[in-house]
């Protein structure tokens, strides 16, 4: 295989947060950086481990629509590992890859099914993730911060 790099004229968008829970089934909470591990995930995040959806992302402006509703709604809400802007996330097909900081991230799934006790399904009527989030292995680790770049890659021959 050859090297990852940036496509040409490739979608591009950038961190806007990035997020971590030290249990499942709680909000994330933000942070100034995450670590990616390959393997593994978020290190000390609750979601981490050797899976399919190791780190979770989602595209701020779908949470926009929600903010009518519920305006304080912030980073982490929907325990989400990173928050992007800029890019539409649930149109990149499995098997994508993505660098993200200094980490690069192959897509696994895009969406999920919303958990039975969904705050924000409760309290909205409907929630981002299940249809706008997606989901990824890390490839190859490194730190993650918000301004970082998000960058759909291609393989170089």
């Amino acid at each position: 295989m050859g090297e990852f790099v940036v496509s040409p004229g490739a979608l591009a968008g950038k961190v806007i947060a990035v997020c971590t829970s030290a249990e499942k089934g709680v909000r994330k909470q933000s942070v100034a950086s995450i670590e990616l591990e390959v393997g593994t995930g978020v290190v000390g995040d609750a979601h981490s481990g050797a899976w399919h959806r190791q780190v979770s992302l989602l595209p701020d402006e779908a949470v926009d629509d929600l903010r009518q509703v519920l305006p304080n709604l912030k980073a982490g809400d929907f325990a989400e590992n990173i928050l992007t802007r800029g890019l539409d996330l649930k149109s990149l097909p499995v098997g994508t890859v993505i660098s993200v900081g200094e980490a690069l991230l192959a897509v696994t799934q895009i969406g999920k099914k919303c958990h039975n006790d969904c705050e924000i399904n409760r309290l909205v009527g409907k929630c981002a993730m299940p249809s706008e989030g997606i989901f990824t292995v890390v490839i190859r680790g490194g730190e993650v911060r918000p301004g970082d770049e998000v960058h759909v890659m291609e393989v170089s021959r």
